[in-house]
């Protein structure tokens, strides 16, 4: 579940996210989700065995597929 840093000011929302919650963010499947991780569409990073997405490469995967659609119109 995706949590957010609740420090008495304004929310933070996490910088790293697990895969099964950048699933839920993103609101793909989790197989669509390994398959562009493999493809290099979406960037993670490990710490330790633990593979990590970026909030910042879920930015910019979106980017991409607002870059793509505008490039098809």
């Amino acid at each position: 579940m995706v949590t957010v840093l609740d420090i008495g000011g304004p929310a933070i929302p996490p910088a790293l996210y697990r895969v099964p919650d950048a699933v839920r963010v993103l609101g793909l499947s989790r197989s669509v989700v390994y398959d562009l991780i493999r493809a290099g569409r979406l960037r993670t990073v490990k710490e330790g065995r633990t593979r990590l997405v970026p909030a910042s490469a879920i930015t910019d995967y979106v980017a991409l597929l607002e870059r793509e659609a505008g490039a098809e119109q």
